[in-house]
């Protein structure tokens, strides 16, 4: 199912909604203000968690999602709250989440941001969020000539244990072990 709405309607609609191992597809938009960025990062991450696309991997997804939003509230729209971000997101339990993040700016060359880890710029207050996208996520693609970010991470298998917990059986080591210590040995039941 596609929702498309602004921020706030989505938010209202979709907030009893369950996407526990869902597809989930959305379109929304919200005014360049910086207030903005931590509730829809938090909802979406929250959709995103509960649609199991990234298991595991929610952090980066959130740390790559924060950056790109703030660099089109900031540089893009240069907080302009009469232009709006758009947001859309797309995924798939286990299958990965693809986020494109547009702003209504003027664009930019991203072969043109200098290299944070250059000696002239690791003092520098501003200009790390793209190499932390780049780090965080495992593609990133700018649009439009640059006012379209697009950041993917591949979902991972849930890798199951080769052992349960319940799985094994314990077994006393000690005939007599002190009061109120218990020894116990584990060992692999066999499958059954």
């Amino acid at each position: 199912m596609i929702w498309v709405g602004s921020f706030k309607s989505l938010q209202s609609a979709l907030g009893k909604f369950d996407f526990t191992d869902a597809p989930l597809e959305l379109h929304t938009w919200v005014r360049s203000e910086i207030g903005l960025i931590s509730p829809l990062v938090d909802w979406l991450m929250s959709l995103i968690a509960g649609s199991r696309c990234v298991f595991g991997e929610e952090e980066f997804v959130e740390l790559a999602l924060r950056e790109a939003l703030s660099n089109a509230i900031l540089h893009g729209n240069r907080l302009d709250a009469r232009k709006l971000v758009h947001v859309r997101c797309c995924c798939a339990s286990g299958k990965g989440v693809l986020i494109v993040v547009r702003d209504q700016g003027q664009g930019f060359d991203p072969n043109k941001v200098p290299d944070p880890l250059a000696f002239e710029n690791l003092s520098a207050e501003h200009g790390r969020g793209l190499h932390l996208m780049k780090l965080a996520m495992d593609e990133i693609s700018f649009e439009r000539e640059g006012t379209e970010a697009r950041i993917r991470k591949a979902g991972r298998k849930q890798e199951t244990p080769a052992w349960r917990p319940h799985d094994r059986v314990a077994r006393r080591l000690v005939s007599r072990p002190s009061p109120g210590v218990r020894v116990v040995k584990l060992r692999r039941r066999p499958f059954a």
